[in-house]
């Protein structure tokens, strides 16, 4: 299983509802397991940089491809480009991760 985790910040703070919303479509493209999209709860000592997490779980690597080839994927860059300032993303195998 892969997981990808993308966070975003907006250029202005007024734009964080939208961008929020325009990350919210993607919850409903196939091909995932799970994709979740919130606001962070800025609650980290350090720092809280970040607006909004995508967090998704995906069977495989073909099934990540296939949700970012999705026309509603297109559709939310289309939003949220103009209005963030940060996108960071990670994706990891689950199999291989360190736990404890």
């Amino acid at each position: 299983m892969i997981r990808h985790i993308v966070f975003f910040s907006a250029r202005r703070p007024e734009d964080v509802p939208a961008v929020l919303q325009g990350l919210s479509i993607l919850a409903t493209i196939p091909h995932a397991r799970r994709v979740e999209v919130a606001l962070n709860a800025k609650a980290d000592q350090i720092g809280n940089d970040v607006d909004v997490v995508v967090y998704g779980e995906f069977d495989d690597a073909a099934a990540l491809a296939a949700y970012k080839a999705h026309p509603l994927y297109e559709e939310s860059i289309r939003r949220v480009r103009p209005l963030r300032d940060v996108r960071m993303a990670a994706d990891y195998v689950v199999e291989t991760a360190v736990t404890g």
